[in-house]
């Protein structure tokens, strides 16, 4: 089968209608020279194939998977699953359009046994090698082998408590040594084993990420964007880098600009000693930029440059994921960054006043939004902050307190506005949002999944409110002193991050300035004026 191979030094581009969106982009930067891992692509037409039991399409797999893993064999000088010098592997998804969250991937495949101790031999890290092993159980058992997340949760926190553990990032090698094998048990405690033959590791996760195309969350977020038109997912394998693995490492999510409220400058949450699933999955609260400039001031500059090298190229404001590895700055993913209404016209604004585009082509970038319709929202005699958070999509939530999706669609068939209160954003909760009139959450950031869809739904989002405990099965939760019931008022500002118990007033003003800029484009702009697209 043919396999796209990304690394290789070809300067071809792909279309996303065949390699998805995400390996697209994948090979338009490596083909720029920047840094990015050697990675093949499984095509989308494998995606339907696999989904109607096709025996070809499962020979045509094995066959790409083989050829595939030849390629990053020989561009790394590892081996899948080696003893000595072991290549570990990610699983990722990648439509032909963004879909952040909606699909499944698996980490660090090919960490057997073998590759435990090999990693042991190469890195003299015990501790590293028995994270990613313990990294890699949690996300193929969850992935491929379909365990709820919460029964190896329960395990950490059982393991943490008699180990008298405050918190994950502190558990020694030994620690995660014993905490991947209670994994093990718990797994074969469900009659379900995980496979020690790396090979096999890798065709049941691409298997089980085509298979997350038919996921109810996937379903339900096609059916929002309308995305009907979508063929399926396309399956990139890429050569592991390790934000776990020391001081100097860390993964996470950087915006060229700010998608929330269109501010001309960098957005960026970043996770030391993780992985990017940390930091996109929402459930931990990030770091900010300052943190990688404290501690990689190098690495800042060099990621600050190709956020603006980036946008250049895609002529719009990206959504870049990220790996440092031992200092050393690794690129995993760009896209157009997901945006609220008013910062796409301020980008659209921005890029004109700086040459990058022209009034036509931003009138066409802003096509769909419904401009005339823009406001600006501000609060009417507020009352004291109760607690604030992290503002990750503007504008102002009113609405009566739900602590899932299940409640939020019940509240909001009543005619009731809702605020969606949840311990960390899940894009599991893809339902509740699109119903929710602002989301609150305890912990996660900006730059997680779950944030870039409710600046996709133009849903008021603060993140990461530490004064806010949750506790969803009993339908309560307190903010600060006060105690929080289901039905409860309370009202969010995404533009501050501020929380207010009650419901407040809202004034709702018009952004006259941008929108006399956007009507004089309209006036003055003829088909014939340059576009300034970017590059084909």
């Amino acid at each position: 089968m043919h396999i796209v191979c990304i690394g290789n030094g070809s300067t071809q581009r792909y279309s996303a209608d065949v390699v998805g969106a995400k390996a697209a982009n994948l090979a338009r930067m490596a083909a720029l020279g920047l840094p990015v891992p050697p990675a093949f692509v499984l095509p989308i037409k494998l995606c339907a194939a696999l989904a109607k039991g096709d025996r070809i399409a499962k020979q045509k797999l094995q066959e790409g998977l083989a050829d595939g893993i030849a390629f990053l064999e020989d561009a790394t000088g590892a081996r899948l699953g080696d003893r000595r010098r072991p290549l570990l592997v990610s699983v990722r998804s990648g439509a032909a359009r963004s879909m952040p969250g909606m699909l499944d991937t698996v980490l660090n495949v090919g960490c057997t046994l073998d590759a435990v101790h090999g990693l042991v031999r190469l890195t003299g890290d015990p501790r590293f090698a028995w994270d990613c092993r313990r990294r890699f159980l949690e996300s193929y058992s969850t992935v491929v082998l379909g365990i709820d997340a919460d029964l190896l949760a329960k395990r950490l926190a059982a393991l943490a408590a008699a180990e008298g553990i405050v918190s994950e990032q502190a558990l020694d090698c030994d620690s995660l040594e014993r905490l991947a094998n209670s994994y093990l048990q718990a797994i074969d405690d469900k009659g379900h084993a995980v496979a020690e033959n790396p090979m096999q590791q890798l065709e049941t996760a691409a298997l089980a990420v085509y298979r997350s195309w038919s996921g109810e969350r996937a379903q339900a977020y096609r059916q929002l964007q309308h995305f009907d038109d979508l063929q399926g997912t396309a399956v990139t394998v890429q050569a592991m880098v390790f934000g776990n693995r020391s001081r100097t490492s860390a993964s996470g999510v950087a915006f060229s600009r700010d998608p929330s409220t269109g501010a001309h400058q960098p957005v960026i949450d970043v996770l030391f000693e993780s992985q990017g699933e940390d930091v996109v999955s929402g459930t931990r609260t990030p770091d900010g930029q300052e943190a990688i400039a404290r501690t990689l001031p190098l690495v800042a500059n060099e990621l600050r440059d190709v956020l603006q090298r980036l946008e250049r190229e895609f002529v719009d404001v990206q959504d870049v994921e990220f790996t440092i590895d031992g200092g050393k700055l690794w690129l995993l993913q760009t896209r157009a960054a997901k945006r609220t209404p008013l910062a796409a016209v301020h980008f659209a604004i921005d890029f004109v006043r700086e040459g990058l585009m022209g009034p036509a082509y931003a009138l066409r970038r802003l096509k769909g939004l419904d401009v005339a319709a823009l406001t600006h929202e501000r609060l009417i005699d507020a009352p004291p902050v109760a607690a604030s958070g992290t503002a990750a999509s503007t504008g102002i939530g009113v609405g009566r307190v739900a602590f899932d999706s299940d409640s939020a669609m019940r509240l909001a068939a009543n005619s009731e506005p809702v605020i969606l209160v949840r311990p960390d954003t899940s894009t599991a909760d893809v339902a509740g949002f699109a119903v929710a009139a602002g989301i609150l959450t305890a912990a996660g950031g900006r730059t997680a999944h779950a944030a870039l869809v409710a600046r996709q739904m133009g849903k008021p989002c603060v993140v990461g409110c530490a004064a806010l405990s949750v506790d969803a099965a009993s339908r309560a939760a307190s903010l600060a002193a006060t105690m929080l019931k289901e039905g409860d008022w309370l009202t969010i500002d995404g533009q501050t991050g501020a929380v207010y118990l009650g419901q407040v007033k809202v004034a709702v003003e018009r952004p006259d300035a941008e929108l006399a800029e956007i009507e004089h484009w309209r006036n003055h702009t003829t088909r014939h004026e340059p576009l300034f697209e970017q590059p084909a």
